[in-house]
């Protein structure tokens, strides 16, 4: 089992010394790893939304790449996690570089959570297609696995081509750990297809019998793979049933429900899963971590 904290940007700061002296403290307390959330563009706050679900500019975010590059610097075995990066919204091929720099320069203790994202303004804000972020976010993996594993690399996929290029530098293992972040089915069949097996016991069966898988990753279990649990507040757990029965109204109460909860410092806990631990609902899936290599 591995707990993990997360960084509490929008309650203790944005500043240097606050992040420093908190991941220092985690790490001094023995915790396996930090998380950090992403989203690179919110809407206006005080403008009127009509009640739609909309991430505003109201919360801050840093950069996960920036702020565990600066965190890696100042801490001796503590890992980092991207909890979740925004896949679709970015070029795959820089994804992959700067997460081969990092994984270099942590020595191995980054990993890469990944989801599709669902605030329609940040994909418009940075020139992405919202709409085909789910397929494109698959194809993205893929390419950026390539990259990782190979000096030079021929893709040809339907959103990405590369004729006979490649990163430098790349990471030592040829991989970095990729988590999928999510609660619909959607983004787990993007986890399938990447487990290269259908569902959960595929995917951890994947991590048993994959011969390319590199060596035990300190934040990611064998080759990469396995599953997340979380410890969810009242507020989230209720978030969550909502978002299972479905429909926009629940959606919508879901989010003033993770609105008005603080955001603070929720743990995690990471163990190998047992096969009661993930059953998949048939109103859309429980909300849960998915791992591919």
């Amino acid at each position: 089992m591995q707990l993990g904290a997360s960084l509490p940007v929008g309650d203790i700061g944005t500043g240097p010394s606050v992040l420093r002296d908190y991941a220092q403290a985690a790490e001094g307390l023995g915790y396996d790893y930090l998380v950090a959330p992403d989203h690179v563009l919110g809407a206006n706050p005080a403008a009127d939304h009509g009640g739609r679900r909309i991430g505003t500019s109201a919360t801050a975010y840093h950069d996960p790449f920036v702020l565990f590059g600066f965190l890696a610097g100042i801490t001796q075995k503590i890992g980092f996690a991207a909890g979740v990066l925004i896949l679709a919204q970015r070029q795959a091929a820089l994804v992959a570089k700067q997460a081969a720099c990092l994984d270099a320069l942590s020595e191995g203790r980054f990993r890469l959570g990944v989801g599709v994202g669902w605030n329609e303004i940040e994909f418009q804000g940075l020139g992405a297609d919202f709409r085909t972020r789910g397929k494109r976010s698959e194809e993205q993996v893929r390419f950026m696995q390539a990259l990782w594993a190979e000096p030079a690399v021929t893709f040809a996929g339907e959103f990405h081509h590369l004729d006979d290029g490649g990163i430098n530098p790349r990471p030592k293992s040829g991989r970095v750990p990729i988590w999928f972040g999510g609660h619909i089915r959607r983004w787990l069949h993007a986890a399938r297809l990447s487990g290269g097996r259908r569902g959960p016991r595929g995917i951890r069966k994947a991590a048993r019998d994959d011969p390319r898988r590199g060596p035990r990753s300190r934040i990611g279990g064998a080759g990469g793979l396995g599953f997340a649990r979380h410890r969810r507040g009242g507020r989230l757990a209720a978030r969550d049933r909502l978002l299972e029965e479905g429909g926009s109204d629940a959606c919508q109460r879901a989010h003033q429900l993770r609105e008005r909860a603080p955001q603070a410092h929720r743990r995690q806990e990471f163990r190998r899963p047992s096969h009661r631990d993930y059953p998949l609902s048939r109103s859309g899936g429980r909300s849960a971590l998915v791992t591919g290599t």
